[in-house]
């Protein structure tokens, strides 16, 4: 009886996921992860990939946490060679939030470099997670060639990825500080200066960057 009852609410929830209403959607998200049932993963996970409310997105990236990774890992990672921006980003902010370290390995550099910023943030905060214990600097290395990239938030995310990275990050910041490009280099000015400072604003550090750089390369800078 009791199989029947939660089969009868699981697949109630599953084509409540469905409902145009956002509310009865968040209410189905919460239902399956308080009663994980590892036949709804796979529905979770595509769900995942259009679902158009980040509300009922993040519910229902917690209801994957509450399955087993033996089941969710495998196709969250599979949906990383999705078409779909959003299943990309989706799955590597899962990923994150699971934090099993066998996801590891495609955590690739195309994603890391994504065309669209929000699969990249989001394999960026990822990789953080995921980084095996010396593997850091290499990383660290692959996310410098991101620097100087997108708006406020894109590069707010890169650098808050950085900062985890520590030390390790250090030497790479220092090399992209000599950057023939000067988004880079104010872009890689002002993570150092989180690095140091984590309380510092980010704009406020971006537009001491900028200001450091006219100095320099102004008439009489570095004198």
């Amino acid at each position: 009886m009791t199989t029947t009852g939660q089969d009868t609410h699981t697949v109630r929830a599953l084509r409540e996921l469905e409902d145009p209403r956002a509310s009865v959607r968040l209410r189905a998200a919460m239902a399956i992860g308080s009663t994980p049932d590892p036949r709804s993963v796979e529905r979770i996970v595509e769900r995942c990939a259009t679902e158009p409310e980040f509300s009922v997105r993040e519910m229902l990236t917690w209801a994957l946490t509450r399955h087993s990774v033996s089941v969710t890992v495998p196709l969250l990672i599979g949906e990383l060679r999705s078409e779909l921006p959003q299943a990309r980003s989706q799955a590597l902010h899962t990923l994150s939030k699971i934090g099993e370290r066998q996801a590891w390995p495609a955590i690739t550099r195309a994603l890391l470099s994504d065309a669209d910023d929000e699969v990249a943030r989001s394999a960026w905060r990822a990789a953080v997670v995921l980084v095996p214990e010396g593997e850091a600097s290499e990383l660290a290395g692959a996310l410098a060639t991101q620097l100087g990239r997108g708006g406020h938030e894109t590069q707010l995310s890169l650098s808050r990825a950085l900062i985890v990275l520590g030390e390790a990050a250090s030497a790479t910041l220092q090399v992209a500080v000599t950057d023939l490009d000067p988004r880079v280099r104010h872009h890689a000015v002002a993570t150092q200066r989180l690095l140091r400072d984590p309380e510092a604003g980010f704009e406020s550090a971006i537009e001491e960057a900028k200001r450091v750089a006219v100095l320099q390369d102004g008439p009489g800078g570095g004198t």
